[in-house]
């Protein structure tokens, strides 16, 4: 195993830890979460808002290693792109060897197996390197688009038949409504009413 494979492998390692160590964070927001309603219901103040401060802290800390996982899977997928790339090289020089033997024998049957070869190789290079550019063009979670981001998240909520909390929408959604947006939003609660 090469210093990259091994460097792929700790990375992938370490996003998972940060996945894991973000779901934890989640799971201890919401118990801070039900430490709040629980002194609210019994009238202590000061003791919710500690528990209140904890739970944004959770949550914090949640975003921050999900964020960071998202960033570390991102930089695993570019270095498993140059493992590849490396392979593919490597197997296309061992072919121009074999063609550089075949030439010099001049024997039309291993000349055209060595081609099948190489147009097989070839073939898998431009995958690696359309998985190269696809990856790098959009690599990271934090170069993704607003407006892809609360379409999805628009969609799954219609899909789960749930309706946005205002809190949800970044400030600039929340301005004035075209027409168009106003006959999605009228198309979009006829849909949820009929699934009810």
């Amino acid at each position: 195993m090469s210093g990259l494979e091994k460097s792929l492998f700790n990375l992938k390692f370490t996003a998972k830890q940060l996945t894991r160590q973000a779901a934890k964070a989640g799971r201890d927001e919401t118990a801070e979460k039900n430490k709040l309603k629980k002194a609210i219901q019994q009238n202590h103040p000061d003791i919710a808002k500690i528990y209140a401060q904890n739970a944004i802290r959770k949550q914090n800390e949640k975003l921050n290693l999900l964020r960071l996982g998202s960033r570390l899977d991102a930089v695993a997928s570019r270095v498993q792109t140059a493992v590849t790339m490396r392979q593919v090289t490597g197997s296309m020089a061992g072919v121009v060897k074999g063609m550089e033997g075949a030439m010099r024998a001049m024997d039309l049957e291993k000349i055209s197996a060595v081609m099948d070869k190489f147009e097989t190789q070839f073939e898998d290079l431009d995958v690696a390197t359309g998985y190269y550019e696809t990856a790098t063009s959009s690599a990271t979670a934090v170069g993704t688009p607003q407006d892809d981001v609360d379409r999805l998240i628009g969609q799954v909520a219609d899909e789960a038949g749930v309706e946005l909390q205002a809190e949800m929408k970044t400030p600039e959604a929340a301005g004035p409504v075209s027409g168009q947006e106003e006959r999605e939003e009228e198309l979009g609660e006829r849909l949820r009413a009929l699934r009810n």
